[in-house]
């Protein structure tokens, strides 16, 4: 932020603009707060002092690959002269950390099997930023130097989070993970395994697909469903992406009659999110509004093989002289049922992740590979936004930090 004393007439400056975001040019004069400033397309502006930011002119045109080679400090004015001077740039060090920036693109020849070659081995800075380098300076101290690696993966929602993390567990499972059985290799069921963690952790939002839709209607139809009005994202296949989740299942091994039954109890949470309730005979009761919400019930109830009308409609009072049942009123019964479709839904997703994805990838024979410990498990009880990753290679482990509900390992 631009102050009286860091500008003066004369100086190079950034300036915020509503239309091009940033625009740079040199001041000519400054009144009070106000300082005009002649652009370099010639167009003179007067802006707040503290909407303009010092432009680095020893900065090279082209940009830096490190933010600490620039002459002024660390702070959004030297950001900015970075960024404007190499908007392509993707990635940027300052020093040892590694910034990201969201294209909200997909850039596959940034990820793909001949740059994980490129920098297999290379020394930090060697090569240009990328998420690699640090993926790499990571894994060889963890296995040259047999210390345990943390690599912190945080940022605002919509940032990038998720897709970084992925690619740093495949550049992981690529350098350790290769060795496996019966077909499949430890590097295809930990990078599989995201794919079902993500398909239940994560919803679909206009910036980003964060999960995959399952084929089991038009999602307008479903009260669970159509809150967003977002329903399909540029760019995305959901019946390629159904397919590829399907086939991800099969990979860690979650068995056919299994995965029927996953898709039951998400089937039976939409219809149970289409029950809707009015006002009772009694005082605060409710009964179903009317045919429809009685065929999404009954459907809830057949696929969950339970009955539910009563359980949505009263509460039972456990007292020590026995229990009591309670009608609840409409908006009590709505709140009832979203609060079972709520656990039923956490439930899954908790076997998803703790007992089928991990243990499938360990016993399916990958235990001969991949070192199996008690702390191994106690990470994933008591820090869910942590993932261990043990690789073939060594017994130490790299942990990826990422602020998401979703293990990444």
């Amino acid at each position: 932020m631009g102050t009286p004393e860091n500008i003066i007439v004369g100086s190079h400056v950034w300036a915020e603009d509503p239309d091009e975001a940033w625009i740079d040019g040199e001041v000519i004069g400054i009144e009070g707060r106000n300082a005009a400033m002649v652009t370099t397309e010639g167009k003179t502006i007067v802006a707040d002092i503290s909407n303009i930011y010092p432009k680095d002119t020893e900065a090279p045109p082209a940009g830096v690959d490190d933010m600490t080679k620039l002459a002024l400090s660390m702070n959004q004015e030297s950001y900015t002269t970075l960024l404007l001077a190499s908007p392509s740039m993707r990635y940027i060090y300052t020093g040892n950390i590694l910034i990201a920036v969201n294209p909200f693109q997909r850039l596959p020849h940034l990820y793909d099997i001949h740059m994980m070659e490129q920098y297999k081995g290379a020394a930090f800075g060697e090569l240009s930023p990328h998420l690699f380098a640090v993926a790499d300076t990571s894994y060889r101290a963890m296995i040259n130097e047999q210390n345990s690696q943390s690599i912190l993966v945080s940022g605002e929602s919509e940032a990038g989070k998720i897709e970084t993390t992925k690619m740093l567990m495949r550049y992981l499972a690529f350098m350790g993970g290769r060795s496996g059985t019966e077909g499949r290799t430890v590097e295809q069921q930990v990078l599989e395994s995201n794919l079902v963690l993500e398909a239940f952790g994560n919803a679909k939002i206009v910036k980003n697909n964060n999960s995959r839709k399952f084929e089991l209607g038009d999602p307008e139809s479903f009260h669970y469903l159509n809150q967003t009005n977002c329903y399909e994202v540029a760019n995305v296949n959901d019946a390629r992406e159904y397919l590829e989740t399907r086939n991800s299942m099969d990979v860690v091994g979650i068995s056919q009659d299994e995965q029927d039954a996953i898709f039951r109890v998400v089937a039976a949470i939409l219809h149970l999110g289409n029950i809707e309730f009015i006002k009772g005979k009694e005082d605060d009761s409710s009964k179903l509004k009317d045919e429809k919400a009685m065929y999404h019930l009954q459907t809830a109830a057949e696929l969950l093989m339970s009955a539910l009308e009563d359980s949505l409609c009263q509460r039972v009072i456990v007292t020590p002289d026995g229990n009591n049942t309670k009608p609840l009123d409409p908006d009590l019964a709505a709140l009832n049922r979203d609060a079972l479709g709520k656990i039923v839904y956490s439930r899954l997703f908790d076997w998803h992740n703790y007992k089928e994805i991990k243990t499938s990838v360990i016993d399916s024979g990958a235990t001969d590979h991949m070192t199996s410990n008690s702390s191994l498990f106690t990470t994933f009880q008591h820090h869910p936004s942590t993932s261990t990753m043990t690789l073939a290679d060594g017994s130490t482990s790299c942990v990826i930090g990422s602020f998401d509900e979703v293990d990444y390992w």
